[in-house]
């Protein structure tokens, strides 16, 4: 038939004697016009324009901008073209029905969606170039196509169609739209007045756009690109090729920091507190606060989830439409409809739905729309739950920082708990945010889907509806008890933990006394308990995920056996498939909302926490102290243009911070006299118990002096110095600060000093998180002289000089490890190096050697404070620097005792001044044997040891490193993009197949066996559905029942068979993680025990304890249940497109671009995911530690005065966090709209498919359930591979790990071989013996000779790193002896088992190390010996008397590393130890190096009387423990220099142990 616009079946088609306008098609033809027209108008300016734009590389967004009805606009387009579709479907019907084609029935509609698109990516591009001129254009085209709709409706009205004809209301639908957007149009001409007026309005785009460092653009971008995440595309690709940093996500806009929201948040709770102000029994309200500052988002990502929730229903009504539609058509092919005549061709709209192909194309619709308003209200409440968690952490910070400190030395608030607040609190209420909207929606859906239930099946699917809601509750309770089981097993693993890390720790001792095995099992015993309460844990998780399989097949069994007995009708594929899919939707909510619930009941919780927190007593409003920085931000009560008025960028935040905090500085108090700095008249102070821990405190500290305070420990003098900086009550008087500057002339001079600033240094040294250098300046500038004259003074340089990298070197918790003395001299330096008036310091001198504090005296204290005139208080206990103090307060019980100059006090007060005299005679003798015991080079020399391991580089430090360095090294673009977008499946088959291969085997078989059930079940019911139907002739009951009866049988027993199966697939993937978790830290914890000592040298304990903490965790935890997720969701997805293919193998064909899509969106989305969450963990960490940082120094920072500056970083990490965190969860949204989509176009292809091709209507309906399912787990699939690709990491780890060499244990001989007694004399002969630590490194010891005779005493001595600790070890085979040999007692003992060598010898090691438990089990773990051998040791030791003391005596505890010993305790109990092994040969490695003189006298009486008959070898770290001794080896870089007794070396005047006999002295 030919083509024809108005169709050649009418001769009437082209008369117009009706005139012009009554002409049908006519009217048709006029409404092609504007569209044409605009067409032609835009395609010249738009290529114009696109092609300007590919010449600049890329148009940055600085210049976007959203005109006025921006969103408006869109929303219109957007129906505008939904209104186009259903006109072109409507034209397309009605032209079927016609004897020819008329093509004036639709092509004027298609080229009108064609003009509509055109029309809004014209706008976009206009607008992002922000040129409005060019909108005319589109102003013109609203008005011609709303004259053309408005003529066509008109002449409707004429012919007199009516409202049920669907052509007349889709005309008038557009009429309107048209109107609207010419209105839209109007206004930006309004408001805008580009065109029309004579001065146009110029206009700038947001703030945040014109900082180039704002990268996440979802608030800026126009509506399509919010709804589908467009904009993330160059960041997801980019990705590929470098992998996402910091830089790469800039920073967060302005409306969602943490101070902008914080804002929000506090003028609502300060609101709050206004209201029950005078309710002294009421709290404020966090809830109603919070609900005032985000309840707008909140309730905008409700009604998006109500929009998504109500389209879901769209599912199963046009499913049981298309199924419907399908067997009527099938059955009426017999009677085939006549053609109808042109004059009414108008379709009704119900004919319009029953059309099967429409309805394919509106469930299409309703899915796309369903899952972006889904997505839209979990960005919403995403990004409002980062919002919160923002304004919340600065609440708390900022609470933090005014917190009494009596609060947290009294124990009311400890550090675990404000850690506790930011960690989980925060957080809880960041997820009840992300889960709320469920908690109002859900009813609803619940509700409607009953109702339509009750439509589709009446009485019997209430049966169904009944089953689930009666198994929900045990969702609950499954919940509760996973709750439990996860608390107790992290109580375990914490132990476990604790137990490992003092294995890491003494390590080396362990491995000397041959130790391992017992330390080893104890851990296993701890895991065993772990694993038990895991075991508990899996049960509960894979019961959860057996009910939340098993509920839906229980329910419809239960509906459509009840339908098939209840029910004369049969059932109808229509009926059945419908209800199924309703099911499928009924149960998630049901599910989810036992989760929902428990969340909302932990933010009760979390918030209750907080209101106690925030209601907590603060610090005394110090105002004396000129401008306090920590009052509310009282100058911004919403000003209206508050993010753009007082969140200025050209400054930093740091100054508008300052600017909103500082009040009105109060007029200083006038002091009578200019020369005293600080004055206390009668004060009365007290911790917050109201007792006065000081009382009748009267005291003046001079200007520009050193003022010391002396007196007993627990006198209160360091209470007085925190008294006088206003961290104590006053209960009574007044502490004067006077205004030192007034008095200096120059303005400059008193800028340069920070007024109010103390420089502060605690007792307890606090230090920062950063590197040395930042410690020291603390957020001062840097001033090269100063710097260095500040690390003189405290002798630090050569400290500094140890580090790894200087003064750059990390140092705290994420960093290296100081002695306390060293802390201590960086916080004294920190104070000198500030440029502040007063310094206070709280006893610098405790953890400090008899040099060091000399040195800081003269240098730092007398020198470098005194030229800067600085005001300085001092407390200290060494009263030898009395005479230097120009004022001198003594106190005692919280009392001033004295107060004066020393003169003063030595005229008035003899007694005092005796006293004092004495105790300074006594610390002289001291001095002298402290002289003797050089504290700071041991602490050196232990930075040293930690430090050399980490100059070798590791061979151990993790693969991951190791492929990331092979990737830098070549730069070939292709193999970097190989390694990151591959998944590591052999990682993944190491960790199944650890579980055991019957485990695997059983978990995969069960799995398949269980999805092809689940498959048979819905196989069946299409079955027996469609049988039924073309079964209506029959009307034998009795055939029909039979027939019913064995259909039910085989239903009931598929799915019985269903549920069980359910159940043992959830268990066995439980008990497969199990079982790999037990067997991967089994055999870690085997192979590190069993490692070589070098290992532990060279790789840092953190690295090794990560392994067993964050690692086995997520091995534990983790991996499992994403494992079964992962198979699930993908076995799920094989199964529906194996079935949809199976109904229609046409759709295999449609299947392969799908599939080529899906692997890019998922290849791009797993590199992206991995490196935003490695980011969101690596930012999270910082911000943590400096909560917790800013807990412990809170006297210190506000000493400081430095409030400003912590709130300023706190908000840099947080916005650093969350922007991370905003990003992973868009990367999320990105991903869950592209794998929706691809969902929505597999429903679409299985509806067309299936209805041209499908065999019968039970078959179109499974097709179609199948595909909706698919659009449910399809992203499921990509986020749990994305997790367990991240998961993976852990086991990968924990393998580079197992590959590491054993230490060999096996010897030549059998233990039973070697003698029992053996050594008995305890000769030792070195033959030529040549060591080193590794194949790879030079020898440390070169063809060293010696012979020792039984019983002889040998001192060993010489320069750090001759050698003589390895000679030590070498007696013990921990270091490679590559040539020569030790012969002990005529053995070689490179032939025995290494256990039986290291258990027949003992060593008394340098570092003291005690185990946590009995003293008991230290003295003698495998407990072999009697109790009286004990206390003989301990008699020795010279202990006894003490430990009979204790409670418990040998039982008495020992804490962690043996904190409740002095290290000179510590060192006589080693010495204990070593005794009560009987062995012949004790070997002191410098076990005298850091002990007092009176512990090391102890130390060489008793080696001298009790090991009198044992061979003992001694290296020396002072030369005159070994004088002694009956031979002397002095040894220099590996070889031995001179070996004889020790008289004739010092005979020997040029020999080197003369000359460091000499040098000791």
């Amino acid at each position: 038939m030919r083509l024809a616009f108005c169709g050649n079946d009418n001769a009437l088609a082209y008369n117009i004697s009706a005139g012009v306008l009554r002409n049908v098609c006519f009217v048709d033809a006029l409404n092609l016009v504007p569209h044409v027209f605009l067409l032609f108008i835009t395609f010249p300016i738009l290529f114009i324009g696109w092609g300007s734009q590919s010449s600049k590389v890329q148009i940055h967004h600085n210049t976007w901008l959203h005109f006025p009805g921006h969103n408006l606009r869109w929303i219109l387009t957007f129906t505008l073209l939904f209104v186009h579709v259903c006109e072109i479907a409507e034209g397309i019907v009605s032209d079927t029905q016609m004897k020819s084609r008329h093509l004036h029935l639709f092509l004027p509609a298609i080229m009108g969606f064609v003009a509509a698109t055109v029309s809004i990516v014209y706008y976009h591009n206009i607008e992002t170039s922000n040129f409005p001129k060019l909108l005319l254009a589109l102003f013109l085209y609203w008005i011609m196509a709303f004259v053309t709709k408005t003529i066509k409706l008109v002449r409707y009205c004429q012919d007199g169609v009516s409202f049920s004809q669907l052509r007349f209301c889709i005309t008038g639908i557009m009429v309107i739209l048209y109107g609207l957007l010419m209105a839209v149009e109007i206004n930006v001409i309004r408001v805008r007045r580009y065109v029309f007026f004579m001065n146009p309005q110029k206009v700038k785009p947001p703030e945040d756009l014109q900082d180039l460092g704002v990268r996440f653009l979802q608030p800026f971008v126009n509506l399509l690109s919010k709804a589908t995440y467009w904009w993330m595309n160059t960041l997801i690709i980019s990705a590929h090729k470098k992998p996402v940093d910091l830089k790469a996500i800039g920073k967060l806009p302005i409306a969602m920091r943490a101070l902008t929201n914080y804002v929000c948040l506090k003028e609502a709770y300060e609101e709050q507190k206004k209201k029950v102000a005078d309710q002294p029994n009421r709290s404020p309200s966090i809830w109603l606060a919070m609900y005032s500052a985000f309840g707008r988002p909140i309730l905008l990502s409700s009604t998006f989830r109500y929009l998504a929730d109500l389209l879901g229903f769209a599912g199963p009504l046009c499913i049981s439409g298309i199924v419907q539609g399908f067997q009527n058509t099938t059955n009426n092919t017999n009677t085939t409809g006549k053609m109808k005549d042109p004059p009414n061709s108008y379709l009704s709209s119900e004919e319009f739905l029953r059309n099967v192909y429409v309805l394919a194309v509106l469930l299409f619709l309703a899915l796309i729309l369903q899952r972006t308003f889904l997505q839209a209200s979990y960005y919403v409440t995403t990004e409002t739950g980062i919002n919160l968690r923002g304004a919340l952490l600065a609440m708390i910070y900022n609470k933090i920082l005014r917190l009494s400190t009596s609060n947290l030395s009294m124990g009311e608030m400890t550090l675990g708990q404000i850690n506790n607040l930011v960690a989980i609190e925060t957080n809880q209420l960041m997820w009840f945010l992300f889960l709320c909207p469920n908690l109002w929606a859900m009813p609803v859906q619940i509700i409607m889907g009953v109702i339509l239930l009750y439509n589709l099946l009446g009485v019997s699917a209430l049966v169904g509806a009944a089953v689930i809601v009666l198994l929900a509750p045990m969702q609950y309770f499954i919940a509760t008890k996973l709750a439990e089981a996860q608390k107790s097993t992290l109580d375990y693993s914490t132990e476990r933990l604790k137990k490992t890390n003092e294995i890491l720790k003494g390590i080396k001792l362990l491995k000397l006394y041959a130790w391992e095995h017992i330390f080893r099992t104890s851990v296993e015993e701890t895991r065993m308990k772990e694993l038990t309460s895991l075991k508990t844990f899996a049960l509960h998780t894979s019961l959860s995920i057996f009910m939340n399989a098993a509920i839906p097949i229980a329910a419809v069994l239960a509906t459509f056996v009840t339908y098939a007995y209840t029910n004369d009708k049969p059932l109808q594929p229509a009926q059945a498939f419908a209800s199924l899919s309703l099911f499928h939707i009924l149960v998630t909510p049901l599910f989810l909302l036992s989760t929902v619930v428990r969340f909302a009941v932990k933010a009760i919780i979390s918030v209750q926490k907080l209101n106690e927190f925030l209601l907590s007593d603060e610090i005394g409003d110090d105002s004396w102290r000129g401008g306090d920085g920590s009052v509310a931000y009282e100058s911004c009560k919403k000003h209206t243009g508050l993010h753009t008025k007082a969140i200025n960028r050209r400054q930093p935040l740091r100054y508008q911070l300052e600017s909103y905090e500082q009040p009105t500085r109060k007029q200083m108090r006038p002091v009578e006299t200019d020369d005293i700095a600080i004055k206390v008249t009668n004060g009365y102070f007290s911790w917050g118990s109201g007792l006065a821990t000081l009382s009748n405190i009267n005291i003046r500290i001079p200007t520009g002096q050193m003022t010391m305070i002396v007196g007993q420990v627990g006198c209160g003098k360091s209470s007085l110095l925190l008294a006088i900086l206003g961290e104590m009550q006053t209960l009574e008087g007044k502490v004067h600060w006077s205004n030192v500057n007034e008095t200096e002339p120059s303005f400059e001079a008193s800028r340069s000093r920070n007024r109010y600033s103390v420089a502060y240094a605690a007792q307890k040294p606090w230090l920062l998180n950063a590197t040395v250098e930042e410690n020291i300046i603390f957020g001062s500038p840097f001033n090269k002289q100063r710097y260095k004259a500040v690390t003189d003074a405290c002798s630090l340089q050569p400290d500094i000089d140890l580090l790894p990298f200087g003064d750059q070197t990390e140092i705290g918790e994420r960093g290296i490890n100081l002695s306390g003395g060293q802390r201590q001299r960086i916080c004294v330096a920190r104070a000198l190096y500030q440029n502040t008036n007063i310094v206070f310091l709280d006893d610098p001198f405790s953890a400090l050697d008899i040099h060091l504090s000399d040195h800081l005296m003269q240098e730092g204290i007398l020198k470098f404070l005194q030229e800067d005139k600085r005001t300085l208080v001092l407390v200290t206990h060494k009263l030898q620097y009395l005479p230097h103090a120009d004022w001198i307060i003594a106190m005692k019980d919280g009392m001033v005792l004295r107060e004066g100059t020393l003169k003063d006090i030595q005229n008035k007060d003899i007694e005092l001044y005796e006293h004092w005299k004495t105790l300074m005679n006594r610390q002289d003798q001291e001095l002298e044997k402290d002289m003797e015991a050089d504290q700071t080079t041991l602490e050196r020399k232990t930075l040293r040891r930690a430090m050399y391991p980490r100059e070798s580089k590791s061979q151990l430090e993790d693969e991951d490193e190791e492929e990331e360095e092979e990737e830098d090294e070549d730069d070939n673009m292709s193999t970097v993009l190989r390694l990151r977008t591959k998944m590591p499946w052999k990682t993944c088959w190491r960790y199944l197949t650890s579980g055991g291969f019957f485990l695997l085997f059983l978990m995969i078989f069960s799995k398949l066996l269980k999805h092809s059930v689940i498959v048979a079940i819905d196989y069946w019911l299409a079955t027996w559905t469609s049988m039924d139907n073309g079964n209506e002739v029959r009307n034998i009951d009795n055939a029909n029942s039979t027939n019913k009866t064995s259909h039910v049988a085989v239903f009931s027993t598929l799915s019985g068979a269903g549920i069980v199966l359910c159940l043992i697939t959830s268990l066995t993937v439980e008990w497969m993680g199990l079982t790999a978790a037990k067997n991967l830290h089994h055999n870690l914890l085997n192979k590190i025990i069993l490692g070589p000592i070098r290992f532990f040298d060279t790789t840092p304990l953190g690295l090794i304890l990560n392994r067993f903490s964050a690692d086995t965790n997520i091995i534990d935890q983790h991996i499992p249940p994403t494992l079964e997720s992962l198979t699930r969701s993908t076995l799920l997805c094989l199964s529906a497109i194996g079935m949809i293919s199976y109904a229609t193998p046409w759709f295999l064909v449609a299947l392969v671009p799908l599939g080529i899509a899906f692997y890019f969106i998922q290849k791009y989305f797993r590199v992206a995911s991995k490196d935003l969450q490695e980011l969101d963990d690596s930012t999270q960490l910082p911000l943590l530690c400096h909560f917790s940082e800013t807990a412990e120094g809170l006297t210190t920072i506000r000493a400081f005065r430095h409030e400003a500056r912590f709130k300023q970083r706190m908000l840099e990490l947080t916005d650093t966090n969350n922007i991370a965190y905003l990003f992973l969860s868009a990367a999320n949204r990105w991903l869950e709209v592209r794998t929706d989509y691809l969902g929505a176009c597999i429903v679409l292809t299985a509806a067309v498919t299936s209805i041209t091709e499908g065999p019968n209507s039970g078959f179109v309906g499974l097709g179609l359930l199948y595909a909706l399912t698919i659009t449910n787990y399809l992203n499921w699939v990509v986020r749990n591979l994305a997790d367990l690709e991240v998961q993976m990491g852990a086991v990968k780890k924990v393998h580079s790990l197992l590959n590491m060499e054993s230490e060999n244990y096996d010897g030549y001989l059998d233990p039973s071989q070697v003698p029992k007694d053996w050594p008995q004399e305890g000769e030792i002969k070195i033959e030529n013996l040549c060591v080193r630590y590794e194949n790879n490194l030079k020898p440390v010891l070169k063809h060293v000779k010696a012979y020792i005779k039984p019983g002889q005493k040998v001192g060993i001595c010489g320069r750090t790193g001759s050698g003589k600790s390895s000679l030590s070890l070498a007696f013990f085979r921990m270091v490679d002896i590559f040539d020569g040999r030790i012969v002990i007692d005529g053995i070689d003992i490179s032939k025995l088992p290494l256990h039986t060598l290291r258990s027949r010898l003992s060593i008394i090691l340098q570092d003291p190390i005690l185990f946590s438990g009995s003293i008991r089990f230290n003295l003698d773990p495998e407990c072999k010996c009697t109790d009286d051998r004990l206390w003989e040791a301990l008699e020795i030791a010279q202990l006894k008397n003490m430990v009979k003391s204790l409670p418990g005596g040998l039982d008495a505890m020992v804490t962690e590393g043996g904190e409740n010993f002095s290290v000179g305790q510590r060192q006589l109990f080693c010495l204990a130890r070593a005794f009560v092994r009987k062995s012949s040969i004790l070997i002191m490695d410098e076990a005298t190096a850091s002990i007092d003189m009176a512990t090391e006298n102890i130390l060489q009486k008793v080696v001298m009387t009790a090991f009198a008959d044992r061979t003992v070898v001694t290296i020396a770290h002072r030369v005159h423990t070994i004088l002694t001794a009956d031979l002397v080896i002095v040894m220099k870089r590996g070889n031995i220099l001179e070996y004889d007794t020790p008289e004739n070396l010092l005979s020997q005047e040029d020999g080197i142990f003369a000359s460091f006999v000499r040098a000791d002295m």
